[in-house]
């Protein structure tokens, strides 16, 4: 199919099923997209299979509408990060630096390897061909939580501004950390080393050098937005900014992700510095204008946009999970191993934070933190990318538990979240 095609499908879906929320269902937009994209999928795949009189299985094997992972990593995520973390503040980062550093590298860590391990515990009980490697792999692509569901859906859900800035920062900068460990795992499972490095050197590469890239990239094409007054050229030299400083990272092996929010958060904050001065000052000749809020509709449109995009190919592409064998099981034990890597890890980082966020205790602190990690678009991406390494039955034991552990944080987790909170609040 052509891109004009794939265009017609997916905005008519956006347009159909948020029509139909908006009047009957008014579920959450981003969860409503997914949801109703699951059972879109599930009803296509079970009608192709009736028709062609064959199996659900081959239907699924030789049928893949979209490209997830391609659309991910080589096409938009960079621009969903930027619009993401660009109007947060950078005092917020400082001030909160503890949480949000010890959450997004030592818990994701320690999240990927109690996973790991109990993942492998489960698959010598049911007798399947998993190697420790290969679950500590699969723990690294489950362990960050996603950036996109965070600022879709936890932040309309009223939660205290500490405690949804550190999850939403936790969010943005644990994919960088996410990276580096699938790289090692997967180096452990292909039996090669990386190049002659460890992890802790990866992850060093993988995030020191996206900071820089993205912060030269945005301190050079900043110095280019406050010079010119045609606001679609500011647009354009913000695109710009995103995909050039995304591009480099893929050429230098750094983290893409963490560049991306590198770049929205010293942007916004570079942008606010300016608005002040230019405020203070009364307004001078050549100085930044103070109502940008064309530029601000552009990327609030372009987030809702790919969005409402990529919920609706994970919602599609969930049929996918019905390819692996024992399908409910391993769908149950993924899921509650998850549960518990993603507590325990939260309960060893709690030590090592200090005061919590919002003054919450130990017990609380853990159970919000641990409902609220939702897993998204990268978890795919990776899962996806492991097929080259892994042999075809391996493979669909990873690709189908990533699909249930996404779609059981966004969809029951997503849903719930709200009622957890306030029960936790009491």
């Amino acid at each position: 199919m052509n891109f004009i095609t794939y265009a017609v499908i997916l905005l008519g879906l956006i347009v159909l099923i948020g029509f139909f929320n908006e009047k009957k269902t008014k579920l959450t937009y981003e969860i409503a997209l997914m949801l109703y994209a699951v059972v879109l999928g599930m009803i296509l795949t079970f009608i192709a299979a009736a028709a062609t009189d064959r199996s659900v299985y081959d239907v699924l094997s030789e049928f893949q509408l979209f490209n997830l992972e391609s659309f991910l990593m080589e096409g938009v995520l960079c621009f969903m990060l930027f619009a993401g973390s660009f109007r947060m503040h950078l005092i917020d980062f400082k001030r909160l630096a503890r949480p949000i550093g010890v959450l997004a590298v030592i818990c994701t860590f320690l999240g990927a390897v109690i996973y790991g391990a109990l993942f492998y515990l489960c698959s010598r009980l049911l007798g399947l061909p998993l190697t420790l490697p290969m679950c500590l792999m699969f723990g690294s692509i489950v362990a960050p939580t996603d950036p996109i569901a965070a600022t879709s859906i936890l932040n309309k859900f009223g939660l205290p501004e500490d405690i949804s800035f550190v999850i939403e920062g936790e969010s943005l900068l644990n994919d960088g950390v996410g990276v580096a460990l699938f790289v090692c795992f997967s180096g452990m499972v292909a039996a090669e080393k990386q190049a002659g490095k460890g992890f802790f050197s990866v992850m060093l590469w993988e995030i020191a050098g996206a900071v820089l890239i993205g912060l030269l990239v945005t301190a050079i094409c900043f110095l280019l937005f406050t010079r010119t007054e045609d606001m679609k050229r500011k647009i354009y030299i913000s695109l710009f900014m995103v995909a050039l400083s995304y591009f480099l990272c893929e050429q230098l092996d750094c983290s893409g992700a963490i560049a991306s929010v590198v770049c929205g958060t010293l942007f916004g904050t570079f942008r606010r510095n300016k608005e002040e001065k230019n405020r203070l000052e009364g307004g001078t000749e050549g100085a930044l204008p103070w109502d940008l809020s064309e530029f601000d509709s552009f990327w609030e449109i372009v987030d809702n946009l790919l969005n409402s995009i990529l919920y609706i190919m994970l919602g599609i592409s969930f049929t996918r999970i019905l390819q692996m064998p024992y399908v409910v099981i391993l769908s149950v034990a993924a899921i509650v191993c998850n549960l518990l890597g993603r507590s325990g890890s939260l309960y060893i980082s709690s030590f090592m934070i200090g005061t919590l966020p919002d003054h919450y205790d130990r017990g609380r602190f853990v159970k919000l933190f641990t409902w609220g990690g939702l897993r998204g678009a990268l978890s795919i991406a990776l899962a996806m990318s492991a097929g080259s390494m892994l042999d075809t039955e391996v493979y669909y034991y990873v690709l189908g538990c990533t699909y249930a552990i996404v779609f059981f944080t966004t969809i029951v987790q997503g849903l719930s979240m709200r009622k957890v909170y306030e029960r936790l609040s009491r």
